[in-house]
């Protein structure tokens, strides 16, 4: 169930909800390690996203893969989802968004798109920017979260501006179709962290601990 809208007359009805969960990055700056697969409490924060996007109801979930494919794969082996795989990994992210949407069903009205390596989302997160995009206003078609001013993640968007970002090829995005928009983005202002926080370096690692107490671990360190 990805959630309930009205439609122009007033009519309730359901919102399909797709996820695309880019996972395909090199990681450079962590030293080439795939962020995706530290762990928080034991599970790799690839396994957290997931469950927090299934936990939410989210219909469909496609995880683009390209660098560490196969370790990342295995983490997530039994899990709901559609694998698929970038083949030119460093073309970079707009590549991997353009798989991942081309590979959701075409009966998706809303697509989500997360990053692997933001490790305090959970399914109240995913469930609050839905009804944020059902309660968007009228004429904007882009829900962006905005914490403090700065632009967070999952993005969501309608089926509309996926099929314009598929059609405006490799230099079309969604920072780049919302720079091309502005009047039809809603920035949703939150006081929700998580969605600002996703861990790019070491310091990054020494930072979230810091701030929350929250640890990452590479899977070799153990819990």
């Amino acid at each position: 169930m990805g959630g309930i809208a009205k439609e122009p007359g007033g009519r309730p009805h359901h919102v399909t909800v797709g996820a695309v969960l880019l996972a395909a990055g090199a990681a450079s700056r962590m030293g080439y390690r795939p962020k995706s697969l530290l762990t928080l409490d034991g599970v790799p924060l690839i396994r957290r996203q997931l469950g927090a996007l299934t936990g939410a109801g989210v219909d469909e979930v496609v995880v683009v893969l390209g660098h560490h494919a196969d370790p990342i794969e295995a983490a997530i082996l039994g899990l709901a989802g559609t694998r698929v795989r970038n083949p030119d990994p460093d073309a970079g992210h707009i590549a991997s968004l353009h798989c991942g949407l081309l590979a959701l069903p075409a009966r998706v009205d809303v697509v989500l798109v997360a990053l692997a390596d933001q490790p305090l989302i959970q399914a109240q997160d995913i469930r609050d920017l839905i009804r944020a995009y059902n309660q968007r206003p009228a004429g904007t078609q882009v829900v962006q979260p905005m914490v403090a001013g700065l632009p967070g993640n999952p993005v969501l968007f309608s089926a509309d501006v996926r099929n314009q970002i598929l059609a405006g090829g490799v230099q079309m995005g969604c920072r780049q179709w919302q720079l091309a928009h502005p009047e039809q983005v809603h920035a949703w202002a939150t006081e929700n962290t998580a969605y600002r926080t996703d861990v790019d370096t070491p310091e990054d690692i020494e930072a979230l601990a810091l701030r929350t107490g929250h640890r990452l671990k590479w899977p070799a360190e153990g819990a």
